[in-house]
């Protein structure tokens, strides 16, 4: 195992990487930004550097500052952690190259499977179902004219590279797609350094579910069964939860046997994430996360295992621990996410926090950075906090949510569990019937 980790992220996914850390007795090292200083990730970490002005391009994106960083203080690995860096395959190339390890896949795997494009080709290939959609990134107007055309309308338009919804549009008809496409290239440029873009068939309300795989990079994989991430605002994830209440039991693995086929002819290393549509009973591969994803915790809570542990003895040479038969896959468990925005109007709510209580209890989890006097900036995603419950049943679930949700005390800013608090009441939640595009019928009634 490794002596000591740098951590290259901030916030909870930092804090929750430090956690695992030093329960396997490895000494972390925090980045931050100037406006990080007083975040919680570096005042519990064993050391801490600054690595530039709050813009992420100047900190958390300079791949420079943060190799810089891990050599000055003796770092043998480097953790991506979620979003800036964690699929940036140079940034990864760089860091082996300088003798470090990368707690990730391999730089190659990164970007076979991180581009969405070839992502496709490879599920394809490998003989993952995937949706009717152009085979390569477009290369301007009347080619994406001819492919939608193709496809048939209506159709979506994705950022080959990144994820979050960033860079992607619906276009109906082509005079939508001429007025869309460059605003989904310059947000895709913008948000990921790379405007490439491709169209998909677009379901209208179709279920999106993960699988959460490891691999151990010598050809051997297991998976932690799905979750559902259907709850979503504007391609944005609120809510997940496992099982998905949208299918039948078993119904999932044979779509989990085939990611995990996969992902052993490639050999790949660490935690992944292949993502689907799932319409009438049929599953259609439409990207995979090669890196820890926010609703990882989901996963964890039904099956018990420590995905983040997992990523650093898998990192660290270290066979997989488990065989798939050995991964029992228990009751129900839902993540919230809980954003720093104004629940009715989206809009970012940076500031102090005033006051700050956790809740707790049997089968409670709240992964987060907060504390009182913790002031939230303005500079970064606004994702402030996750509680996660875990009952025998969903029925079991949602009361402790509902529980977990109302002792729950973050003042001083505006958040969005007034939001959650809602939905989950809200009769169709309850009996499970749901899908992507639910939310934003609610929200439109409620306009």
């Amino acid at each position: 195992m490794f002596a000591k980790v740098l951590i290259a992220n901030r916030g909870e996914i930092a804090l929750r990487i430090e956690r695992a850390c030093r329960e396997l007795g490895v000494k972390t090292v925090a980045v931050h930004s100037t406006a990080d200083a007083s975040a919680m990730h570096v005042r519990l970490a064993d050391e801490s550097v600054c690595i530039g002005p709050p813009p992420a391009r100047l900190s958390y994106l300079n791949g420079a500052a943060i190799l810089s960083a891990a050599a000055i203080t003796g770092a043998e690995a480097i953790h991506p952690g979620i979003g800036f860096l964690a699929e940036n395959a140079d940034f990864a190339e760089m860091v082996e190259e300088h003798g470090f390890a990368f707690i990730g896949p391999a730089p190659e795997h990164i970007r076979l499977l991180g581009n969405k494009v070839s992502a496709r080709a490879s599920a394809k290939r490998l003989g993952i179902p995937i949706l009717p959609g152009s085979e390569e990134a477009l290369a301007g107007l009347e080619e994406a004219r001819e492919a939608a055309r193709q496809i048939g309308y209506p159709v979506l338009i994705k950022a080959a590279g990144g994820g979050g919804g960033r860079g992607m549009r619906v276009a109906r008809e082509e005079g939508e797609l001429d007025r869309l496409l460059p605003l989904a290239e310059r947000e895709a440029k913008a948000t990921f350094g790379n405007g490439a873009v491709f169209l998909e068939r677009y379901l209208s309300g179709p279920r999106h579910i993960e699988i959460q795989v490891l691999g151990d990079g010598k050809g051997a994989a297991v998976h932690l069964g799905e979750r559902d991430c259907s709850l979503q605002r504007s391609h944005q994830k609120l809510l997940e939860e496992a099982p998905s209440p949208a299918l039948k039991p078993g119904e999932s693995d044979r779509i989990a046997a085939l990611a995990v086929e996969a992902l052993c002819a490639l050999s790949y290393r660490g935690a992944g994430t292949l993502e689907f549509l799932y319409d009438n009973g049929a599953f259609f591969f439409i990207e995979m996360n090669t890196r820890l994803q926010v609703e990882h915790p989901v996963s964890e809570m039904r099956s018990g295992i420590d995905i983040v542990r997992e990523q650093l003895k898998i990192a660290a040479g270290a066979p997989l621990a488990y065989r798939q038969a050995d991964i029992e896959l228990k009751g129900h468990a839902i993540e919230c996410r809980i954003n720093a925005e104004n629940p009715e109007t989206f809009r970012p709510s940076p500031g102090r926090v005033d006051a700050y209580h956790a809740p707790g209890g049997f089968g409670v989890r709240v992964d987060s950075a907060l504390y009182q006097g913790y002031e939230v900036p303005p500079y970064y995603d606004s994702l402030v906090a996750k509680l996660i419950v875990r009952g025998q049943t969903r029925e079991e679930c949602l009361m402790r949510l509902r529980r977990g949700l109302e002792e729950y005390v973050i003042a001083g800013i505006e958040t969005t569990m007034p939001l959650s608090r809602r939905l989950i009441d809200e009769p169709s939640f309850i009996a499970g019937d749901y899908d992507t595009l639910w939310l934003e019928r609610l929200l439109g009634r409620r306009s």
